[in-house]
C-alpha cells in the first residue's frame, strides 16, 4: 500500500473526508446547538427516528447510546409506514440526507396522518419541504457528501436536539473528548505504514475473505452494523454479523460443517471495558471456538473515557477498515452504482 495506489483508486476523495471527520463532528456540533427546537413538553412517550441507510444509522447509534437512560422507547423505523403504536404523544424524527428517499417521505407522510409531532434532519429535497408545510422544526446539514460519509452530521445534531428537549443532561464535555479523540485517531490510521496503522493492518486480515463482525447485544449492536454497511458500501464485500449472548443460542452451533466455507471467513470481535461481565466472558470462549475454523479471528477494543468517545473510535476504525478493503480491493469505494441503478428502476414504476 502507497500513496500511488491511493491516488489511482480513490478517485472521489474518500480518504480526504475520512481524515476531516473530526472537523465534521465539530461542524455538525455548532449546527445542533443553533438549531432552535422548540420545546414539547413532557407528553412525548416515544421516540421514533425513520430513515434508511446512512441516515438511519445515525438513529441507530442514537438507540444503543441512549438506551441505559432513556425512560421512553426509542426505535428505528426502516419502511414506508409507521409502527400501529406512533400517535400524538410520538416524537418522530424524519432522517433523510438526501431529502429525498421515498420509503422516508412515505413514513413522514403516515406521521403527519397519527398527528405525531415531528423533527426533520435533511440537507435539501421533499423531506425539508414537508417539514416546512407542516411547521415542524428543520435542521438542515451540508449536502454533497455521501450519506454514510456524513454520520458527524446526522448523529450529533440529532444528539444535542434530544439535550434540548431535555430528554438527556448535557454531553458537552464528552463531545470534546470524542473530537479530540477523533483527530488523534486519524493520524494514525492515514498513516500507510502497517506497524503503525491498525486500521490497515485489519484491513489486510480482511483482504480477500468474507467478514463476521460480532460484538455485545447492547450500546454495540448498531456499530456492528455500521462496520457491516461500510464494509459493504466503501469496500464492495459481503459482510454479515450478529450479537453475543444471542448467537450463542444458534449461530455459534454453525461453526461446523462447512470448513471449507468457514476458512474464507475473517472475524472481528468489537469489545468494550464496559460489556457485561458475562458477555465478555461469552466472547471469548467464542473466539476460543471460532478460531478453530475461521481463516483468523481477531479482537478490537475500544478507546476513550466516556461512551461516546468509545463508541466512535471503534466507528471511526471500522470505518477506515473499510476504506484500506477498498484499497486493497483496487476499487473507489465512494460511488454505488447499483443503489443508483434500483433508484433509477424504481423511479419509473
Amino acid at each position: 500500500m502507497n500513496e500511488s495506489t491511493i491516488e489511482r483508486y480513490d478517485k472521489s476523495g474518500m480518504r480526504r473526508l475520512l481524515s476531516g471527520f473530526h472537523s465534521q463532528v465539530e461542524d455538525a456540533v455548532r449546527i445542533g446547538k443553533r438549531t432552535k427546537i422548540p420545546s414539547m413538553g413532557s407528553s412525548i412517550d416515544a421516540i421514533v427516528v425513520t430513515g434508511l441507510g446512512g441516515s438511519a444509522i445515525a438513529g441507530d447509534l442514537l438507540r444503543s447510546y441512549l438506551a441505559p437512560e432513556l425512560r421512553i422507547p426509542f426505535i428505528v423505523n426502516r419502511h414506508y409506514f409507521l409502527p400501529h403504536f406512533v400517535g400524538g404523544k410520538s416524537l418522530v424524527i424524519v432522517s433523510s440526507y438526501s431529502g429525498d428517499t421515498e420509503e422516508t417521505i412515505s413514513a413522514h407522510l403516515d406521521a403527519r396522518k397519527r398527528r405525531a409531532r415531528g423533527l426533520c434532519i435533511s440537507s435539501r429535497g421533499e423531506t425539508q419541504r414537508l417539514a416546512r408545510k407542516f411547521r415542524q422544526p428543520v435542521i438542515t446539514i451540508p449536502r454533497g457528501l455521501p450519506p454514510r460519509a456524513a454520520l458527524g452530521y446526522s448523529f450529533f445534531p440529532l444528539l444535542l436536539a434530544l439535550v434540548k428537549l431535555k430528554f438527556i443532561p448535557s454531553r458537552d464535555k464528552d463531545i470534546r473528548e470524542t473530537v479530540s479523540a477523533l483527530e488523534r485517531q486519524g493520524r494514525r490510521y492515514n498513516s500507510l505504514d502497517p506497524k503503525r496503522n491498525p486500521a490497515l493492518q485489519l484491513a489486510q486480515h480482511l483482504y480477500g475473505k468474507l467478514p463476521i463482525i460480532y460484538s455485545p447485544a447492547d450500546r454495540y449492536d448498531a456499530v456492528n452494523l455500521r462496520w457491516r454497511g461500510q464494509l459493504e458500501e466503501n469496500g464492495k464485500v459481503l459482510a454479515y454479523g450478529n450479537v453475543v449472548p444471542e448467537m450463542n443460542h444458534n449461530e455459534l452451533v454453525g461453526w461446523k460443517v462447512l470448513r471449507r466455507l468457514m476458512g474464507e471467513m475473517a472475524v472481528i470481535f468489537l469489545r468494550d471495558r464496559s460489556d457485561h461481565k458475562r458477555v465478555g466472558l461469552r466472547m471469548d470462549l467464542t473466539k476460543g471456538i471460532v478460531s478453530e475454523f475461521a481463516a483468523n479471528a481477531t479482537e478490537v477494543w475500544s478507546e476513550g473515557k466516556s461512551g461516546l468517545a468509545r463508541m466512535f473510535s471503534l466507528i471511526y476504525l471500522g470505518d477506515w477498515v473499510s476504506f484500506y478493503v477498498a484499497m486493497l480491493n483496487g476499487i473507489d469505494p465512494t460511488p454505488v452504482k447499483v443503489i443508483d441503478y434500483l433508484k433509477w428502476e424504481l423511479s419509473k414504476v
